[in-house]
């Protein structure tokens, strides 16, 4: 899969290990590297519902149209598919299989 990054600060900071570990401490640099490189290798976001321990799921509210990652309890990575148009089911619904490309935007407590 094709990620990008819609803010370039954070995308500097998740490319460069020692930044992320500063920002984000040893186990939290973890799993945000872990979960980039889950998304990279994924033929397609379908994948990634298949990954228990990555607990991928779609935002709802103010939120929809996002999708997030577990990190370290409370936060997530979360991210939005980068397609124009979005792929859509019959039923309006996001098509996971044809989510090939995503935007990450942040990492957060989507609960706070």
């Amino acid at each position: 899969m094709v990620i990008i990054f819609s803010d370039r600060k954070l995308g500097k900071v998740v490319n460069d290990h020692r930044r992320l570990v500063r920002g984000y401490g040893d186990r939290q640099a973890e799993l945000i590297r872990r979960r980039l490189d889950e998304l990279r290798a994924a033929d397609n976001l379908e994948v990634l519902r298949y990954l228990p321990q990555a607990r991928c799921h779609e935002l709802s509210s103010d939120r929809a149209g996002q999708l997030s990652v577990d990190l370290v309890h409370p936060y997530r990575l979360i991210f939005a598919p980068n397609h124009d148009p979005i792929p859509l089911r019959p039923d309006g619904g996001l098509d996971w299989s044809k989510v090939i490309a995503v935007d990450i935007l942040a990492v957060e407590d989507t609960h706070g």
